[in-house]
């Protein structure tokens, strides 16, 4: 099994080469000739409302707030701190999101990107695209990480910058090749596939870690009887 700072490293390695890849198979990405809308739909959020207690549960329909973004660093995301219930999808405009989708924060701040490995529904902070099939969400993915200054830049607002729909789907770019499209997804899918384990087995660590550590720092655990020599062995 891989430390967690491994798999950190080989996630980076792997980001950056798939964006390299992007790099090179779409080079003319200033050369605005559509908008975002053209190849993907663009989905807002909703928040069932916080005063019943039985909109929200530990294990339901994945409901994902900037929030959750925030406290990851993880590209792929099925769950955030909150799951919602049936009763709680159908009391809001809440809308599901198919897997692949992608998520975009539109405020507070603008630009946590994440992918769907599942469907999932959001709060009102995310204008999310559902990738047209013949697009995919690989060539999303990588163009919204690429420009989410731009777009940010194209929020307005008193309180807080915030995107509207409106302005999301109007994010100008150059409207990509479907062969092109096919071709980038297919050289990401392995990419996106090693990513998403190397993810899950580093929360795994993660919560292994933060479970032991508690317990071995109040001697519930005693390793004073571990014998290092045998532990040591193999590096003699």
């Amino acid at each position: 099994m891989l430390c967690a700072a491994c798999d950190g490293e080989v996630n980076g390695y792997l980001e950056e080469l798939l964006f390299s890849k992007y790099n090179e198979m779409f080079p003319d990405s200033a050369n605005f000739t559509g908008v975002l809308s053209d190849v993907g739909e663009i989905i807002g959020g909703a928040t069932p409302s916080k005063k019943k207690p039985e909109y929200y549960c530990s294990n339901g329909i994945g409901w994902i707030t900037p929030r959750d973004l925030s406290n990851t660093s993880n590209k792929f995301i099925a769950h955030g701190a909150d799951d919602i219930t049936d009763a709680g999808y159908a009391s809001c405009s809440v809308k599901l999101l198919p897997k692949g989708s992608v998520l975009f924060s539109s405020r507070a701040p603008i630009g946590y990107i994440a992918i769907a490995t599942d469907a999932v529904t959001t709060n009102q902070g995310f204008k999310s695209v559902i990738p047209k099939e013949e697009i995919g969400t690989a060539f999303v993915y990588c163009f919204l990480v690429r420009n989410k200054q731009r777009i940010a830049d194209m929020g307005a607002g008193t309180t807080f910058p915030e995107l509207s729909s409106k302005m999301m789907k109007s994010v100008e770019l150059a409207v990509p090749k479907q062969s092109t499209c096919a071709k980038f997804a297919s050289f990401a899918a392995p990419i996106f596939k090693q990513q998403e384990a190397l993810e899950r087995e580093n929360d795994e660590l993660t919560a292994l870690r933060d479970t032991l550590l508690p317990k071995l720092l109040s001697g519930e655990i005693d390793v004073s009887k571990v014998d290092l020599t045998q532990l040591n062995s193999h590096l003699v």
